[in-house]
């Protein structure tokens, strides 16, 4: 996700990183800059305006395997499909099941506060907690097992032998994950389908483990959307949030605590699951969801990655992925997309430092600038800049010094008219 741009040595305000040696400054600002600046040209895609209706490949990025399916419910066809039936572990996506399972025979309205509660935090900000407690007192894999017959799933199915703890480890594709909404759209009882697909409505920013999941769909497309995301593998810690302490490292998420204590070794390249056969190691990032008016188009795409990739590369792998799909009812945001730099970097109410953080942004993610203006003067040895870059879909500001680009002010970005 973002690699090495063009440096001037007289303009630029980026220097060789044997001169980067400021670290201090980095911690006083509390933007942590601990990845050395490997600066990266915009992204030249369009700035706005309607996802073109023209059929066009899927980009899958270098060294990603992806299996992704787009259906148009307006004419009941798909529109883009790459390996459709191919099997990944499901991470958080199978918490579609897990809640279709607890509602089948129940009506959202009838059932106990702890459950809506649990329900909830489940669906809008992914919690493993409450995953585990329905995945261990309603039969672990029995759950997986129901629904494959329940909605006629073809690929899906429950963990290996010997990680049936790990409800994240189900085995689904792109083709099952999209018959899945169709049956919350299109068969469901309306109480279970307006509860479910609400909460996929309202996902929060920050999930409940401090893992931004605004990626892929999110970011890809305006609203209205709704997503169910799903992320899996040794990654750094989540920094999502307010509050500089945040929450425990991402070894693997889905990983339920009466689950075996050890995980996959990285060695271990896959293993079965029911009949199908699921990669245990590789870092996984899933966005799925709806996009558009009335829940026009059904978007999967489930997608692994290089061993040791940050989460933040993997999230601009998958977004720049679902950008490029013929997505019906689609609408690109406003704003061009820029590479970052720098690990904890502060996003903010406002183009100052103090106490406004809004959240972090992950290591070295792409983000969509929308408009620029001054603000207060920010200095990070060797750097100094007083411009701030305002993300739209943060709803805050960063400064220019962690834009990967050359110059102070971004050359193609307008400058700010509101009074923020």
């Amino acid at each position: 996700m973002l690699r090495i741009a063009r440096h001037s040595p007289t303009t630029a305000r980026r220097t060789p990183r044997r001169l980067l040696v400021a670290t201090a400054a980095f911690l006083f600002l509390s933007f942590t800059g601990a990845a050395l600046p490997q600066s990266v040209a915009a992204a030249t895609e369009p700035t706005g305006g309607s996802v073109s209706a023209a059929p066009a490949s899927p980009q899958v990025p270098a060294g990603v395997t992806a299996g992704v399916a787009v259906f148009d419910r307006q004419t009941g066809t798909f529109t883009e499909q790459l390996a459709p039936a191919a099997t990944f572990r499901s991470a958080s996506v199978v918490k579609l099941l897990i809640a279709l399972d607890f509602l089948w025979n129940r009506s959202p309205d009838s059932i106990p506060a702890a459950d809506r509660t649990r329900l909830d935090a489940m669906l809008r900000s992914s919690q493993d907690a409450a995953a585990n407690h329905y995945w261990s007192t309603y039969g672990g894999p029995a759950i997986v097992e129901r629904m494959v017959t329940r909605l006629g799933l073809a690929d899906t199915a429950p963990p290996p032998a010997g990680y049936e703890g790990y409800w994240g480890y189900t085995a689904m594709s792109a083709r099952d994950t999209v018959k899945t909404y169709r049956h919350i759209l299109e068969s469901a009882p309306a109480p279970v389908r307006d509860f479910v697909m609400e909460r996929l409505r309202q996902s929060t920013r920050c999930a409940s483990d401090s893992f931004d999941q605004h990626f892929g769909i999110a970011g890809a497309f305006d609203r209205p959307w709704a997503v169910k995301q799903g992320w899996s593998g040794r990654y750094a810690k989540g920094n999502c949030g307010s509050v500089s302490a945040t929450a425990a490292s991402g070894t693997d998420a889905s990983a339920p605590a009466s689950a075996p204590s050890s995980a996959p070794s990285s060695s271990s390249s896959s293993a079965g699951a029911g009949d199908a056969s699921v990669d245990l190691s590789r870092p996984a990032l899933h966005t799925t969801g709806t996009v558009g008016a009335g829940d026009r188009s059904i978007v999967a795409v489930l997608t692994l990655h290089p061993d040791g990739t940050s989460y933040g590369k993997a999230y601009t792998d998958l977004g720049r992925l679902t950008r490029s799909l013929n997505v019906p009812g689609g609408t690109a945001p406003k704003g061009k997309w820029y590479g970052t730099w720098g690990q904890d970097v502060a996003v903010r109410t406002g183009p100052v430092v103090g106490d406004n953080l809004l959240t972090r942004l992950p290591a070295g993610v792409e983000v969509l600038v929308g408009c620029q203006k001054k603000g207060q003067l920010v200095s990070v040895p060797p750097y100094t800049n007083d411009w701030w870059a305002f993300l739209p879909q943060y709803g805050g500001y960063v400064t220019n010094i962690y834009i990967s680009h050359p110059a102070n002010q971004l050359p193609d970005v307008p400058l700010c008219t509101d009074p923020k």
